[in-house]
């Protein structure tokens, strides 16, 4: 199954290049009482909205995908955690970059296989959270701001401590991110996470519908030039031992966004600019660049 959020809060099933709404699904989830649980309502009661999304789909009405504006399929994870220097060209190649580096990335990755290991991963703030419709706004016009596209792994259920061998079990589905970047000197917690930092679409594609996430091919296109090209089997870290190596730190909770790390061809973008992303069993968004409008 394919959901995503459409046209300011609807629920979309997404079927090919159509968008069947299926928002009376939603009156499913229980009233939200204080304090809140943890996680993100849509994927805490994903068994609960299926199948009244299934009830409603024979009648739904049917929206072109071209035509509707998609927001992020989650709106409240608990937290957003990202791996650093996860694929192994973008280590060697993009890390050679000094715009790339900053005097960050390349002395400190000598001879590290794993940079996970090392560094282990980071915190990017919920409200850096945007879709297609949102775009990224340039938060620092002077300083550079790349494009990281990633899979981003959905957490489908709590869990602690959680072992290799029990970790696709709490994947509820993915979704493709932009890990988007100001390049800098100041943590990465920072530099990654202003408002519209973190995109997410262009829908949420449920685990079933994967049969093996490490088999995917995600593209990424600025202004129609192909810029980043790779299979996630690439990864130098899998989804399992991220799962494992999250959970020893923190308690995962439905809804939380695991972005897996970013192949090579990492560039800078600009106000202006058209970002497109694809990935065959995820789908394609579209998404601009534009400049901060400052007060």
């Amino acid at each position: 199954m394919k959901l995503c959020r459409f046209n300011q809060d609807r629920l979309g099933l997404l079927e090919g290049e159509q968008v069947f709404d299926v928002t009376p699904a939603l009156q499913a989830l229980p009233p939200a009482r204080w304090p809140v649980s943890p996680g993100d309502p849509l994927i805490v009661h994903l068994d609960r909205l299926i199948p009244a999304i299934e009830a409603l789909r024979p009648t739904a009405t049917a929206h072109a995908l071209a035509q509707v504006t998609l927001h992020s399929p989650i709106t409240q994870p608990s937290k957003i955690m990202a791996a650093p220097a996860n694929y192994r060209l973008h280590v060697l190649q993009d890390t050679r970059d000094p715009g790339v580096d900053q005097g960050v990335h390349a002395k400190a990755l000598e001879g590290v296989d794993r940079p996970v290991d090392k560094y282990g991963l980071f915190l990017k703030a919920t409200s850096s959270l945007a879709g297609a419709h949102e775009g990224v706004e340039v938060v620092f016009p002077d300083r550079r701001t790349d494009h990281e596209i990633e899979l981003a792994v959905v957490i489908g259920k709590t869990g602690r401590d959680i072992s290799r061998a029990q970790a696709m079990a709490h994947v509820a589905g993915y979704t493709l991110g932009l890990d988007m970047t100001v390049r800098g000197v100041e943590e990465r917690s920072y530099r990654k996470s202003p408002d519209s930092y973190t995109v997410l679409g262009p829908a949420f594609v449920s685990a079933d519908e994967i049969a093996d996430p490490h088999a995917l091919t995600m593209s990424l296109w600025v202004n129609g030039e192909r810029r980043q090209h790779s299979r996630t089997g690439a990864m130098t870290v899998d989804i399992p031992d991220l799962i494992e190596f999250a959970s020893r730190a923190y308690t995962l909770y439905p809804g939380d966004v695991i972005l897996t790390g970013t192949p090579e061809g990492v560039g800078p973008v600009l106000p202006g600019d058209e970002v497109r992303v694809s990935c065959a069993e995820i789908g394609e968004m579209r998404f601009g660049v534009r400049a901060r409008l400052l007060p």
